[in-house]
């Protein structure tokens, strides 16, 4: 019987802990709480913009253009790509309340691949186990007494 009421009191100290942890939940909090007054902001009932931009990278061959401009509710707009076998993809698209957002997309022909050059990456540390003497655990002669310099 004093095991029950041992785990009886340990749950309801555990619940007071939780509940003290968490201002909102006790009587502690000040009588008004501040609140942000909410941003007015002016309406427009007939929102305009219209963007556009291109990247043709020839180094790492990034090669894309995005165009979109709005009126209203009615948003037009494209977007073209390289895909990774050369072809070009098209997506033409609109969204007005009445027929939601619809696009369609074209593929043209194989492009112009260009290829970068891959520039040679350094290895984390050099060839030689001697370039540097933390390039090996062993490679510096007082690393360990029986580990010898190597000599290539």
């Amino acid at each position: 019987m004093a095991l029950k009421i041992a785990i009886f009191a340990a749950i309801i100290a555990a619940a007071h802990a939780i509940a003290v942890g968490y201002p909102g939940y006790h009587a502690g909090l000040p009588a008004v709480a501040k609140i942000a007054a909410p941003v007015v902001a002016d309406y427009d009932p007939n929102p305009q913009y219209s963007y556009s931009y291109a990247v043709a990278d020839a180094i790492t061959g990034d090669n894309k253009s995005q165009q979109e401009s709005r009126s209203g509710d009615v948003v037009t707009g494209s977007y073209s790509l390289i895909e990774p076998d050369g072809t070009q993809r098209v997506v033409e698209y609109t969204a007005d309340p009445v027929n939601g957002f619809n696009a369609v997309v074209h593929r043209g022909p194989l492009a112009a691949k260009v290829i970068a050059p891959v520039a040679k990456i350094a290895a984390p540390y050099a060839a030689h186990p001697l370039a540097h003497p933390l390039a090996h655990p062993l490679a510096h002669p007082l690393a360990h007494p029986l580990a010898r310099p190597y000599i290539g």
